[in-house]
């Protein structure tokens, strides 16, 4: 049997992991063949049961890249022995010191293995035929080894992944009903501190922005689903009243659609009288509407589908204005003064600035009597906002 050099050329040592790999690598893997791409797209779901990143495995896949065959197989020749300068060139362009560092952490993580030439330089070998008969460079004998652990961490972190999901999901449909309840009750001047209990919500909301795991998302679960509670306590003595009363359960159906909300939105339609209607505020925010989402992103788990009209935000910022403890009258007054659409513009970047405003209802009747008289528009709000998000991006 050829003997298959592992000692680490240079300065490195051999290590008890080195010596490790080797053992493991001396023994058949448990997976004699299988498809590189599939392998790696399994590895890349798994990437932290393995403790690498994305950019570890894009040189992964650039170093896979040069193995001529579909398949990893237990019988061909796994060593792979590119230059670092046609590495870079496949890794995007990568830097040679980034290359090395990112080679350095696969081979910390077991999934590559270094084989050394005596002078350190990466090549091959080949016999009279053109065949390849010794190569020195890394080795992907590793992955074929760990094929199986790859899979199965593969199938563990898609089945936590889904867990992750039907939990946001259950705590997203709690808060939906804790809020729309709660809307209802304070719209209709039912007794409860209504805007204590929005204020939950609200916090509860801005849990949901963070990555959360199971063990935090059943907490959140646990508070919305008590804050819900103490909301259907409150509206239990109203309920045989909403049962026996068709108007009030029309009201509510009408609070919860979209399309039904033309007479809060535009309240100048419904006045009656000799002379001529007030001509409602129409002025259309400077902004394009997909700058300001960019810019108040907190906006959109309110919108019922992806905003591509202004009529979108407009629900929205009436959905959320409760929430936030900003009154009916407060977000009339502002439809009134601003224009339903800059009124909206607004809400958005209050929403977005939330936890420095101490009282967004009296922030918003300012800005609307401010805009009355023409000193206030809600671009420089966006552009503020926009440029701190860029800041905190870089």
């Amino acid at each position: 049997m050829e003997h298959i050099t592992t000692t680490p050329f240079g300065r490195r040592p051999v290590t008890a992991g080195l010596i490790e790999q080797i053992a493991i690598m001396q023994t058949a893997p448990e997976v004699a063949h299988i498809d590189k791409w599939e392998l790696l797209r399994d590895l890349c779901t798994a990437r932290r049961a393995f403790g690498v990143t994305d950019r570890d495995l894009s040189v992964l896949n650039a170093l896979v890249s040069f193995h001529p065959n579909t398949a990893l197989s237990d019988n061909d020749s796994l060593i792979v022995f590119p230059s670092n300068v046609a590495l870079s060139e496949r890794a995007h362009g990568m830097a040679e010191s980034t290359l090395r560092r990112h080679l350095g952490a696969l081979v910390q993580a077991g999934l590559i293995a270094r084989h050394d030439s005596p002078n350190g330089k990466r090549y091959a070998r080949r016999g009279a035929d053109g065949e390849i008969v010794r190569a020195f460079g890394f080795d992907l004998r590793p992955l074929l080894h760990s094929a199986v652990q790859i899979a199965e961490s593969a199938r563990q972190a898609r089945a936590d992944q889904a867990r992750l999901a039907t939990a946001r999901e259950k705590l997203s449909l709690l808060k939906r009903d804790a809020l729309k309840l709660a809307l209802y009750g304070q719209e209709n001047a039912l007794p409860g501190n209504w805007e204590a209990l929005l204020a939950s919500l609200l916090e509860v909301h801005k849990q949901m922005r963070r990555k959360l795991d199971l063990e935090e998302l059943a907490d959140l679960e646990a508070r919305a689903t008590s804050i819900l509670r103490d909301i259907q306590g409150l509206l239990a003595t109203k309920t045989e009243e909403m049962s026996g009363n068709d108007s009030e359960i029309e009201r509510l159906y009408q609070n919860s659609k979209p399309d039904t909300l033309e007479s809060e939105l535009c309240p100048e339609r419904d006045k009656g009288g000799g002379g001529a209607d007030p001509e409602p505020v129409n002025v259309l925010p400077r902004v394009p509407l997909p700058l300001i989402l960019k810019a108040c992103p907190d906006i959109l788990p309110y919108c019922e589908r992806n905003p591509r009209e202004w009529r979108d935000l407009i629900v929205a910022a009436s959905y959320v204005r409760g929430m936030m403890g900003i009154s009916p009258s407060a977000w009339q007054e502002a439809q009134e003064l601003m224009g339903a659409e800059v009124a909206a513009v607004t809400v958005a970047c209050i929403l977005q600035r939330f936890s420095d405003i101490n009282s967004p209802g009296g922030y918003l009747r300012t800005l609307a009597g401010k805009a009355a008289v023409g000193e206030f528009s809600p671009g420089p709000m966006v552009m503020a906002l926009l440029n701190g998000a860029n800041r905190a991006a870089a």
